[in-house]
């Protein structure tokens, strides 16, 4: 059974990083030269990227584990098994792997991410992040959209 302290504790979090994602990409200056040109600001969202997509994992492999789903041979296979299992779509879940592919390279290949991925991803791919949280919340604590 699904450790729903837990699992609530890290949907909070990922919303909290999604926030934190949103509340820079909405701001009246913000632009691919403010990543190009702020180390700072460039650091913070390459970072608090990271960390959300790595509590997409963890809460993904928290539910897997928990489930008893198959063990996942990756983290890219992560969302494989979620889809396996009905529990998001194929889309997203092929959406999420690049996702995880994407964490690896923030991880192992800092030097390959270029501002513009980041300007991309921010703009055209938080949604997927925002799917997973609602899907989960949805299915495992009975939230609606404004919890």
């Amino acid at each position: 059974m699904v450790d729903i302290e837990l699992l609530t504790k890290r949907l909070v979090q990922l919303k909290e990083y999604l926030n934190d994602l949103e509340e820079v990409k909405n701001k009246k200056d913000f632009n691919i030269q403010m990543l190009k040109e702020d180390k700072v600001i460039n650091r913070y969202v390459e970072r608090t990227l990271h960390l959300a997509i790595e509590s997409s994992l963890d809460i993904a492999n928290h539910i897997i584990a928990d489930e008893r789903f198959r063990e996942p041979k990756s983290n890219r296979d992560i969302f494989e098994v979620l889809f396996e299992n009905k529990l998001i779509s194929k889309e997203k879940a092929t959406n999420l792997q690049k996702m995880a592919q994407f964490r690896n390279i923030l991880v192992h290949d800092y030097l390959k991410v270029k501002p513009e991925i980041i300007f991309d991803i921010l703009n055209n791919d938080l949604n997927d992040l925002y799917y997973l949280l609602e899907t989960i919340k949805g299915n495992y604590l009975g939230w609606d959209n404004e919890n």
